[in-house]
């Protein structure tokens, strides 16, 4: 069973400027709903001011509220911040939130959008609005649903935005595998980075992973992993520079899936990033990363 978190408004219209596409969202949906695989869809509530407040600056989340962002730091996020940007944002927050919640009780649950990782405190930037990873793990733990969270980033980016959100606290430990050369050429510095050459594939990815995951999560011992489950490091990924292939990202999902469940830890993944010119195949790796988790959450049960 695949519980996913999904809302309307996840679908914006097109911005009048910037290059992200939008509707490779409508098209994972499509992809899962075709799927055959038992699937419930949640749909979330917008995230709180307060609760972005809580990690955002109040002055950029005002701006973001009432469409006000300075055009500097809309050309810094990549499109403009319409007042359905606006909607969008706080329900794909929000979705990651639910999604830790479902998690909570199911094992696995996912967003299918949000993971946007490089939003930090006063600005977007990269695609990225606001930073659901790190606003969600604030309120778990403000909200004493959690102690201590992993974020496991394996976004083909590194996530500088998450990193410097939560740079210093003992709380949140922040691992980003990652392409060393690509987006943000000036890194922020994670709990733990590892930055891989270009062109490194299955194999080698899924070698790294598993010399550091095991231990981050033995030693840091969290109670809940939020994943960001970006498909950009696929070897046709229009952004990307390293070369997993469909089964290395299959091996990659069910790998950290596996990890954190036979630790008992509930995971709850956010979509990440995937780009290309054929919207469609990108939306099929989305959709064949969350079901591949939810298959291999299926050998482990409910988390209660």
């Amino acid at each position: 069973m695949l519980h996913v978190v999904h809302h309307a408004d996840y679908m914006a219209p097109p911005p009048e400027r910037g290059t992200f596409k939008f509707d490779k969202y409508q098209l994972v949906m499509m992809e899962l709903r075709s799927s055959g695989m038992p699937m419930t869809e949640h749909a979330p509530e917008p995230m709180p001011r307060e609760w972005l407040e809580a990690v955002h600056c109040p002055d950029y989340v005002e701006q973001v509220f009432t469409s006000t962002v300075p055009k500097e730091k809309e050309r810094r996020i990549g499109f403009p911040v319409t007042t359905h940007i606006s909607s969008r944002v706080r329900h794909t927050n929000g979705g990651t939130w639910l999604a830790a919640m479902l998690a909570k009780e199911f094992g696995y649950a996912a967003n299918s959008a949000a993971g946007s990782h490089h939003a930090l405190y006063a600005s977007g930037a990269g695609y990225c609005v606001f930073n659901d990873l790190a606003v969600t793990a604030n309120r778990l733990i403000a909200q004493s649903d959690a102690r201590r969270i992993l974020i496991v980033d394996l976004d083909v980016h590194q996530g500088d935005g998450t990193a410097s959100l939560t740079a210093g606290r003992q709380d949140i430990f922040t691992l980003s595998v990652h392409a060393e050369k690509n987006f943000p050429v000036r890194k922020a510095r994670s709990s733990l980075d590892i930055g891989l050459n270009d062109e490194v594939g299955d194999d080698e990815y899924l070698a790294a992973l598993e010399q550091h995951l095991p231990t981050v999560l033995d030693q840091f011992a969290p109670d809940i992993v939020l994943y960001q489950a970006g498909v950009d490091p696929h070897v046709d990924d229009r952004l990307g520079r390293l070369a997993l292939t469909d089964r290395g990202l299959e091996r990659r999902d069910r790998y950290v899936i596996n990890e954190a469940r036979k630790r008992r830890l509930p995971i709850a993944s956010a979509l990440g990033g995937g780009y290309g010119a054929d919207q469609r195949a990108v939306a099929a790796r989305h959709a064949r990363s969350m079901l591949a988790m939810a298959d291999e959450n299926t050998r482990f049960g409910a988390q209660k």
